[in-house]
């Protein structure tokens, strides 16, 4: 790895710290190594140039092709995928001009994350903060997975993630034991891929991907009715969160206790149906109320039970919800909750099954996003 500070960057760390962390010299002009000609060696051997925090100046400088210091003129150099990682206040990030240069680098090629949402220098806050390292690690994973490609350019896209919880009382819910970790990877991966990312987020305690719009919902009714908001308009809609299929009828308005005998069973709870939401997607899509183009993908958490194996049972919700792609996750013995792996299989109306897919979330995301991509090209 090379670190290449631009002068003001400095006066934030100095060469030496970033020399001592990377285990490489250190230079911030075109006059520094003059005979290993730095500025053209350093973006020609790269396999991935990130600039982060990109200031609004940077950016500017990049658009207008400046070659001032070897940053820039690493830049130009550069046959790699650039991903730039932009972080200022939120009326510098906000104006026209910021939003011009922006477009024009994404145009060229250029990765841009948009920043994320807190708290900045001082006491302001808002869009234009510096996304935390582990979001940052994961967009440049998912760059360097596609090699640059943005594939999914200019589309909307709408994940859903997490577990819902359906409140009992103040203080207990039925709920589930997903993290939402394969569904933020999702979110991840596609805003890598080049597409505006709405993620819909139940009850997860994970880091916002960068580059991504986070609603976060908690019950299946605040889900669906998020989701559906979303899918207006929406190009493709990824249904990976695990919807509670119930919820108590009537949720108490204090603490239910347990009673004054040892062992005694409270009353029982009444439980009434959620909607389908991912059902309710393809009759909205067939309704016209979403676009007919917007490809639909489920998943199916299933294990095998006296009436078939995970597969059939996926097989089976295929052909009852009526999406485009399911993903099977075979959750026996409770695999994949709450793990940095997973393995999926693919299944398609046509009654093919593409996997398994093993390994990362990461990993499996981008796999998953290819069959879609595979999908909307065999459709069109």
């Amino acid at each position: 790895m090379r670190v290449v500070p631009t002068e003001s960057a400095l006066n934030f760390v100095g060469a030496a710290t970033w020399a001592a962390l990377s285990g490489n010299p250190v230079h911030t002009t075109v006059w520094d190594d003059v005979a290993g000609v730095e500025h053209v060696r350093l973006g020609r051997s790269a396999d991935l140039v990130v600039v982060a925090p990109a200031t609004a100046d940077l950016i500017a400088r990049a658009v207008s092709g400046r070659a001032d210091d070897l940053l820039t003129a690493t830049l130009l150099t550069a046959t790699c995928p650039v991903v730039m990682v932009p972080a200022m206040h939120t009326e510098m990030w906000q104006h026209p001009a910021t939003r011009d240069n922006v477009a024009t680098l994404r145009a060229r090629g250029v990765v841009v994350l948009d920043p994320a949402v807190g708290r900045l220098t001082g006491t302001d806050s808002g869009p234009g903060r510096l996304p935390e390292p582990e979001a940052i690690a994961e967009a440049l994973s998912g760059v360097l997975h596609t090699g640059g490609r943005r594939d999914l350019e200019g589309l909307r896209v709408v994940v859903s993630a997490g577990g819902t919880r359906e409140p009992v009382d103040p203080v207990r819910y039925l709920g589930n034991r997903s993290s939402g970790r394969q569904g933020y990877a999702l979110a991840a991966a596609a805003a890598a891929r080049g597409a505006s990312v709405h993620l819909v987020s139940a009850n997860v305690e994970l880091l916002d991907p960068a580059g991504v719009a986070v609603e976060r919902v908690g019950t299946a009714l605040e889900l669906e009715g998020a989701v559906r908001r979303a899918a207006v308009g929406a190009d493709i809609v990824v249904m990976a969160a695990a919807v509670a299929d119930f919820r108590p009828a009537d949720v108490a308005a204090v603490k239910i206790k347990k009673g004054d005998l040892p062992g005694e069973a409270p009353a029982p709870i009444t439980l009434v149906g959620n909607p389908d939401v991912l059902a309710g997607l393809v009759a909205a899509r067939d309704s016209g109320e979403l676009s007919a183009e917007c490809t639909l993908v489920g998943f199916a958490a299933e294990t095998g039970d006296a009436a078939g194996d995970a597969m059939a049972h996926a097989r089976a919700k295929l052909a009852r919800k009526g999406v485009d792609l399911l993903v099977l996750n075979d959750v026996s013995g409770g695999a994949v909750f709450g793990q940095v792996r997973n393995t999926v299989h693919l299944l398609a109306p046509d009654g093919s099954v593409a996997g398994p897919h093993d390994g990362s979330k990461a990993d499996v995301a981008h796999s998953i996003w290819d069959a879609v991509a595979r999908f909307r090209a065999s459709s069109t």
